[in-house]
């Protein structure tokens, strides 16, 4: 019998200004349509923050310090078809212009007001970001 394994992806809040980046996905087979925010799977021997670092140059081209980077805390997640552990950042200082570096994966980039965020956000990257405004560290989403 093969051990579990657990997923784990990484979430960057950028904040400038009282706003929040967000992404709104498409194309991707998963939440297309929700806004969301830079993200992605950890790949096989990369730190967490190393990851965090790489998905944001990835997806919006800004690069950010190991030291701007602050970790909010995690949540255990389940969805239809899988469970995971995310860990969710947040980063108010960086260099690099902002853009859509992947037009493939995602229709729209804007700034939301931090107290005025999209209904058609993803779910558990809403209720991360509430929670983590409470100093709530860890969560759990999609539990019964």
């Amino acid at each position: 019998m093969e051990p579990f394994r657990l997923l784990t992806v990484v979430h960057v809040f950028l904040i400038k200004d009282g706003q929040i980046l967000l992404l709104r996905r498409s194309n991707t087979g998963h939440h297309d349509g929700e806004y969301g925010l830079p993200a992605g799977k950890l790949e096989g021997g990369e730190e967490l923050h190393s990851a965090a670092i790489r998905e944001v140059r990835e997806e919006c081209g800004a690069v950010i310090a190991p030291s701007d980077l602050e970790m909010l805390g995690a949540m255990h997640i389940r969805t239809s078809g899988n469970e995971r552990i995310d860990f969710f950042f947040r980063a108010e200082h960086w260099s690099g212009e902002i853009s859509n570096t992947e037009p493939d994966k995602c229709d729209d980039l804007r700034w939301f007001p931090l107290d005025d965020l999209p209904d058609n956000m993803i779910s558990y990257v809403k209720e991360a970001w509430s929670k983590f405004r409470e100093d709530v560290w860890f969560a759990s989403h999609g539990w019964a």
